[in-house]
């Protein structure tokens, strides 16, 4: 069973910067795309940024592109959400999300049908 357990949020003004870490156990994540997506109160889960487990294929939301950097350690099975430029509209709980993709979209990116959720993670950034 895929287990996900983010950390690093916090508290960070406006300008600055977070890095949020995502430990992923249970399976080979070969066959996974992993991501992140953020719920701000009172609005629907928004999808923020995906990534390939296997080719490293990456996808932004618009409003996160050029800020914000994901990446992976295979070898730790740990992903990374690298956030700069912070602004007060990504106040938000942050989610990792893994997706198991099947053989013929192996290669594929989604930014959607994730359906195994870490805990969240809760990050505030201060006008």
């Amino acid at each position: 069973q895929v287990q996900l357990v983010e950390s690093g949020g916090g508290l960070v003004q406006a300008g600055g910067s977070l890095r949020l870490s995502c430990a992923a156990s249970g399976r080979t994540f070969s066959s996974y795309a992993m991501g992140w997506f953020r719920q701000a109160p009172g609005k629907e889960r928004e999808f923020v940024a995906a990534i390939n487990w296997s080719s490293g294929r990456t996808v932004y939301a618009d409003s996160v592109k050029g800020r914000f950097t994901i990446s992976k350690d295979n070898a730790n099975n740990m992903m990374y959400l690298q956030m700069d430029s912070l602004k007060p509209a990504d106040t938000a709980v942050y989610y990792c999300a893994a997706k198991y993709l099947a053989l013929t979209i192996r290669f594929v990116t989604p930014t959607n049908g994730y359906d195994v959720w870490g805990q969240g993670t809760q990050v505030t950034v201060s006008s």
